[in-house]
């Protein structure tokens, strides 16, 4: 399992990369092995507000359709749109072309409930 030391992890299996002021947020590795082959991505537009640990959008597979979880409360600024036309970025790159929404957070306290790598291992591991 691929896990950058230098994102945070939610328990809904999202990770936050801090950029500046603003924050990218993507399904993890292990998410998206979890639901196989994507074969779709539901995402909300530029300058919705989106709300912590509520859903913002959706990943479709070939298995399920999963919610996608908000990890912090923030407004989003810019959206994946590659993942309209590309969904299985989502699966060959889940760390880097697969990211979903840049998010200007509202509430900077957010940031300090979310996992390290480690602490995002390990709950991997004990489900």
């Amino acid at each position: 399992m691929n896990l950058p030391k230098e994102l945070r992890y939610s328990e809904e299996h999202e990770w936050v990369k801090e950029e500046g002021g603003n924050v990218r947020i993507g399904i993890t590795d292990f998410a998206q092995s979890e639901l196989g082959d994507i074969v779709f991505v539901e995402l909300p537009e530029a300058g919705d507000t989106i709300e912590k640990d509520e859903p913002f959008g959706s990943v479709e597979s070939v298995k399920t359709v999963s919610e996608l979880y908000a990890p912090l409360s923030g407004k989003v600024v810019e959206v994946n749109e590659n993942l309209e036309d590309s969904p299985e970025l989502v699966n060959e790159e889940p760390y880097e072309g697969a990211w979903m929404i840049v998010v200007e957070p509202s509430n900077e306290a957010d940031k300090e409930e979310l996992m390290s790598a480690e602490e995002y291992q390990e709950m991997v591991e004990e489900d």
